[in-house]
């Protein structure tokens, strides 16, 4: 085709010229004084049309010389170099997407073995089963090793404290009820043991909070255990609803189907006991008890229709043998032991008033970290 955009001319040593018919009786120029190698240049082409050509002497047996020239416009080589590039670019970002997915894959397939050692850790801390070096990858074998007996240490730690703790609380528990024994005697004799027996029971509640805070203390920070929460406000509801019953109040509960924490249950138990207990000793008729997830985190919400605490009290009611009305029997260790075992966990309990009922509201956050 004329002027098509690509050319060849062949030049014989006595200047006889042939042509490509798309040169159509045009002539592409040839550089003067050339090297027996290759020129590549730029000359103006058939049309005026700038074209870039390559040119090469060639000389035969019988000593003829001829010149040989191929051409193509600029322009169109400029179109094919960027229809090139943009063949390239897609080739290029497919190889990219095909590498990233496969980088992915790659990620997920070496994760995989070790988030099922993650759950399988919690799982068999529970249940006191040894993990299984055969249910995972040679390469994480080693690692199942060494973490069963991180997990018998653990549990042997936890147990440790646990059976001290018992220990501690047998040996104290027999003198002190043999002190109130004793104590009984002497009033039913005529004796004043008001301030003594007073005095027994704030060591016996000092006694239990210091047990509760080592046993929490070394729970929290060692076990994996997982909580039904839902089951135990449930499991507490029930027994406390008898005793309202009985006083003439009334318990309403308001919980999640499906609330788990990574708390000790004995722990959490005791918490929500301790405000149940609170809440009664003070309502008049009735409490509420609202457990929902917030923002991630758990809302534990007790609250009563009694006389309430002042914001200015706050501080005093949950500071170690705080009481407020000593008109009501009682240590007032109950809300710092509660204070005390959240804390080993990273929860907190805050103090306020009911919109709903008018008395204290004691609200418990436990911390995303601790929610399964």
């Amino acid at each position: 085709m004329p002027f098509s955009g690509r050319y060849w001319q062949v030049t014989s040593s006595d200047g006889e010229i042939f042509a490509s018919a798309s040169l159509f009786d045009e002539v592409i120029a040839e550089p003067g004084n050339s090297a027996d190698g290759g020129v590549i240049w730029n000359t103006p082409g058939p049309d005026d049309e700038l074209v870039r050509s390559a040119y090469q002497k060639i000389t035969y047996d019988d000593g003829t010389v001829w010149g040989v020239s191929v051409a193509e416009s600029q322009l169109q080589l400029i179109a094919e170099r960027r229809s090139a590039q943009r063949s390239l670019l897609s080739v290029f970002a497919l190889v990219g997407v095909i590498g990233i997915a496969s980088s992915l894959l790659l990620l997920s397939a070496i994760r995989r073995p070790l988030q099922k050692l993650q759950a399988d850790v919690a799982q068999r801390w529970d249940s006191e089963e040894d993990l299984r070096p055969t249910d995972y990858p040679d390469e994480v074998a080693p690692l199942v090793e060494d973490l069963n007996q991180l997990l018998h240490r653990n549990r042997d730690i936890v147990s440790g404290s646990r059976r001290q703790a018992a220990d501690l609380a047998h040996a104290l528990k027999t003198p002190a009820s043999i002190l109130r024994n004793e104590l009984m005697t002497l009033s039913q004799e005529g004796a004043s043991t008001s301030v003594a027996q007073e005095a027994v029971d704030r060591i016996e509640a000092q006694l239990g909070r210091s047990l509760a805070r080592m046993r929490a203390a070394n729970t929290a920070e060692l076990t994996h255990s997982r909580t039904n929460l839902t089951h135990s406000i449930q499991r507490l509801a029930k027994l406390f609803s008898i005793v309202a019953e009985r006083d003439g109040k009334e318990l309403v509960v308001d919980c999640a189907a499906t609330l788990w924490v990574r708390m000790d249950a004995q722990d959490i138990e005791e918490v929500i006991g301790n405000l149940l207990d609170n809440a009664f000793k003070w309502s008049r008729q009735k409490v509420i008890l609202t457990a929902q997830y917030k923002d991630g985190d758990i809302e534990l919400r007790v609250e009563d229709d009694g006389p309430g605490v002042p914001e200015k009290e706050h501080r005093e009611a949950l500071r170690s043998g705080g009481r407020l009305d000593t008109s009501v029997a009682g240590t007032g260790l109950g809300l710092a032991i509660t204070v005390d075992l959240l804390n080993a966990y990273g929860a907190k309990l805050v103090l306020g008033s009911s919109d709903v009922l008018g008395g204290l509201e004691s609200s418990v956050f436990i911390p995303s970290s601790q929610v399964v």
